[in-house]
């Protein structure tokens, strides 16, 4: 079947399946770079080697950021192009996103290098920690294009209907960060900035795949010379529609600013270890959720283009019900196994795992209820409503956790910190509840609409 007719005739579950598991296999290997790096670091170094990687955490959230903004608006564009069968357009955007990724992270790359001590300071680096976080970092931004490629443009290519395609990319390359780590960490004994040029090797090898997809003519979406030029009005609806996600990235950024600084006045350098530790399980379970928004963003765009209404709902429906179970099959795990999980990160240190283990249960009370979220505010991004997308997307991170974070620490020191989360999600999950009821309200208007027509 036609990959343009499948999006618009097949059954919505078999389509959420197809697109959603490569995706799902995809985001938990793009995962495991910084959870591999971070628990042979733990296992190889010691706990504060976690720590330095952590303090980073604000730079290579920007970096993935950018790479959201012109991947993921991108991938939005064409889906909705080729649901209206606009071909050439997509093609457009495609080599414009391409070409604006690998300029953006160029920037990036050489700008963090010239201000990177300072900032690796502001983020709450002690002196015992910036040895560690500068020997990473200093690597990863050589390697930022890397990533750009790697991480942004592989949406180009789920964008098309590959999914396979794009999940062979992240295993390819997870596969030989999981490889290279110990080799350089143990066997060459270069600590932190081992598991760094491990990671940029694996980001590399990444990128040569999708390049050679798009260029070697394996691809439904054909790069052409001559679209290789800055076309503002693209860039501005690339922009424009990725600039939920990149929203969301750059506060989650501003956010482990605060959280980093907070965890270095009310715990230590200990205790911005296990929030490394508890990010990186959080993580694992969080990142199939986003392989499923992966999976359903092309699914509801193309219907949505279409104007396919019930199949829109129908996809969005699917998406939450299996993100819900996901994350609170991941909430059982960490109740279960809490200290166990803790202590891959550094099993010699029981402070370190006490720390972890009690911020652990009390920063992810509420993963119950973060699928529906994560799905619902997606499912704007994919129709095109980036102005919804931002603001549900921010009301976790921005609205609701930035303020917990400095009011909760001051009665409960610590534990505020931990307490930040759970309130933050249940909060921002009562409001994306009203506003998506309201949203499907309104589809199933159009529904009746085009049913009268």
């Amino acid at each position: 079947m036609d990959r343009s007719k499948e999006l618009e005739e097949d059954k919505i579950s078999n389509l959420l399946f197809k697109f959603a598991i490569p995706a799902i296999v995809g985001t938990m290997v793009n995962a495991l770079y910084n959870i591999v790096d971070r628990i042979f670091v733990g296992q190889g170094v010691d706990p504060l080697g976690i720590a330095g990687i952590t303090i980073g955490m604000p730079i290579m959230i920007m970096l993935m950021a950018f790479g959201m903004l012109i991947g993921v608006g991108a991938t939005s564009l064409i889906s909705i192009r080729l649901g209206q069968k606009r071909k050439e357009e997509a093609e457009l955007i495609l080599a414009n996103a391409m070409l604006l990724s690998v300029l953006v992270h160029a920037a990036i790359s050489i700008l963090g290098l010239m201000f990177l001590d300072p900032l690796l300071r502001a983020f709450g680096a002690s002196d015992a920690v910036l040895p560690y976080a500068r020997d990473y970092m200093s690597v990863i931004l050589y390697g930022a294009v890397f990533q750009g490629i790697s991480f942004g443009m592989n949406n180009f290519i789920r964008a098309e209907g590959n999914p396979g395609i794009a999940m062979a990319t992240m295993l390819i390359g997870a596969i030989t960060n999981t490889i290279l780590d110990p080799i350089f960490i143990f066997k060459f004994k270069m600590g932190v900035r081992g598991a760094a040029i491990g990671t940029i090797i694996s980001q590399g090898i990444s990128a040569a795949w999708v390049l050679l997809y798009f260029f070697g003519g394996k691809s439904m979406l054909k790069v052409r010379v001559k679209n290789f030029r800055l076309k503002w009005s693209i860039v501005r609806d690339i922009i424009s529609i990725g600039s939920a996600p990149f929203a969301m990235q750059v506060a989650s950024s501003i956010l482990n600013v605060i959280l980093l600084n907070s965890l270095s006045e009310y715990g230590g350098d200990l205790a911005i270890s296990a929030i490394g530790a508890i990010n990186s399980i959080s993580m694992m379970i969080l990142m199939p959720v986003f392989g499923i928004n992966q999976g359903a963003q092309p699914i509801i765009g193309y219907n949505y283009g279409a104007q396919k209404y019930d199949r829109v709902k129908e996809a969005l429906k699917l998406a939450i019900f299996w993100a819900t179970v996901i994350v609170t099959s991941g909430f059982i795990i960490t109740r279960i196994w809490g200290a166990q999980l803790i202590g891959l990160f550094g099993k010699n240190n029981k402070e370190f795992i006490q720390i972890g283990t009690e911020g652990l249960h009390i920063f992810l009370l509420m993963m119950p209820i973060v699928g529906f979220q994560v799905v619902s505010s997606n499912y704007f991004q994919a129709v095109g409503k980036p102005k919804q997308a931002m603001f549900l997307s921010l009301s976790r991170q921005v609205l609701l956790l930035i303020p917990m974070l400095y009011i909760l620490p001051n009665f409960w020191g610590l534990k505020g910190i931990w307490a930040s989360g759970p309130a933050s999600d249940l909060g921002a999950s009562i409001i994306t509840a009203i506003w998506i009821f309201k949203e499907m309200n309104g589809l199933n208007q159009k529904i009746c609409e085009t049913e009268n027509n």
